[in-house]
């Protein structure tokens, strides 16, 4: 086993115990029985470490910021994943290339490109799940629908009759003190249950993507129900 497949191994093995202690006093917080999914985000990871981590740390989901390199991966690490998910900016001129290939898109941010993904989605004749982004900070450079906004354009997405809202997905300010994201966790959870308490004929499971490499275990305490986790499993990367 190469010095890198070691890493990976010994980081995956600590961020799982780290997210069952999460889980653990999460439960001492929260009584709605939700489980916690570990999601790798895997930008600008090489496809054959993804692979590694599937076959050898037991990683069943993976999601990717960019659609170039969600395509380029798509064959190689697919086959090897239960959920291959999209987690980045989206594009409406680029909906084609995700719908229908991805479980599931976390950040559906307006509804200008909930009716791209529906129209691309009719086109195949099939039900794309999503997550509704909240821009839950109200930060000016992201996008995502304002928390004040949430309920009443949460409800505008059962217009879409080839979109599944499966949940939402928050990213809390990245400057944020450790006591200000936890609040931006919590606000994001109570929007979560206000919502999807009375869609629960509807989902099984519903979805609250929030918290990664540097905030997951405050997510889970908070309520999420996958966390999005890149370089605690992989180290630091070169975004250029």
């Amino acid at each position: 086993m190469t010095e890198r497949e070691i890493e990976i191994l010994e980081n995956f093995k600590a961020v799982r115990e780290n997210i069952d202690r999460a889980a653990e006093n999460r439960k001492e917080n929260f009584s709605d029985g939700l489980g916690v999914s570990l999601l790798a985000a895997t930008k600008t990871v090489p496809a054959e470490d993804v692979v590694f981590a599937a076959e050898h740390c037991g990683l069943t989901l993976a999601g990717e910021n960019r659609v170039q390199e969600f395509t380029a991966k798509y064959d190689t690490v697919k086959p090897h994943l239960d959920g291959y998910h999209f987690i980045g900016h989206l594009q409406t001129n680029k909906v084609k290339s995700i719908v229908g290939k991805t479980e599931l898109i976390h950040s559906v941010g307006s509804l200008h490109l909930a009716e791209a993904l529906d129209r691309a989605a009719a086109a195949q004749g099939i039900v794309q799940p999503v997550l509704a982004e909240i821009n839950i900070a109200a930060e000016e450079s992201k996008s995502g629908f304002l928390p004040d906004d949430a309920l009443h354009v949460l409800d505008e997405f059962d217009a879409f009759s080839s979109l599944k809202l499966c949940g939402i997905m928050t990213m809390g300010p990245a400057d944020a003190e450790k006591s200000a994201l936890r609040k931006y966790f919590r606000e994001t959870y109570q929007i979560f249950i206000d919502f999807f308490a009375k869609k629960r004929h509807n989902i099984i499971e519903a979805v609250l993507s929030m918290g990664m490499s540097d905030s997951y275990v405050d997510a889970i305490e908070e309520g999420a129900t996958v966390v999005r986790v890149g370089s605690a499993l992989f180290g630091k990367r070169n975004y250029l």
